[in-house]
């Protein structure tokens, strides 16, 4: 099955339910986030699923959360958490664009969000900077190998990203 489905993929806090947002309002697609999708389906927040169940569980409903979108979705926006780059179907649900980002830049936006105290808070990977930043390197390589198309947004507005994005689509 052939989807005009786009795919957010990148590191964490990179912007990509926000760039998905505003993708929205660019286009006649709709967006969903694979985070929420598996928070609606345990009842509670990613947080709660690694503390109570473990990443490995977490990392399970992801690939739930992939067969879903793979027989249901066409023409949305899926903007996802930082590890579903991993999923094997990934290229079967849609066009995949990796957000790329400094890790230095990443966590000064969330630093200097409103809201920034719940953005650290929703991201348990996120507690110990040391530990992210490893795995912010050991993940850049792979979002670069899974990517179809890779948009830096280091320097972004999301009126640019959109732009970026959609210059990207069509060739």
């Amino acid at each position: 099955m052939k989807t005009n489905n786009i795919i957010l993929i990148g590191f964490m806090g990179v912007g990509k339910g926000t760039v998905a947002r505003a993708l929205v309002k660019a286009t006649d697609y709709f967006a969903i986030d694979t985070d929420d999708l598996i928070e609606s389906i345990e009842n509670k927040k990613i947080k709660k699923i690694f503390e109570q169940d473990g990443e490995p569980y977490f990392r399970a409903l992801e690939t739930k959360c992939a067969i879903w979108c793979e027989k249901n979705l066409t023409n949305t926006i899926i903007s996802t958490g930082g590890g579903f780059y991993r999923q094997k179907n990934l290229h079967k649900i849609g066009t995949v664009i990796y957000l790329q980002s400094t890790f230095d830049k990443i966590i000064e936006g969330l630093k200097n969000a409103p809201n920034s105290k719940k953005k650290f808070k929703k991201r348990p990977l996120l507690n110990d900077l040391k530990e992210a930043k490893k795995i912010y390197n050991q993940r850049v390589k792979e979002y670069e190998k899974v990517a179809n198309i890779t948009i830096d947004v280091t320097h972004w507005s999301e009126k640019q990203a959109v732009k970026d994005i959609l210059k990207a689509l069509k060739g």
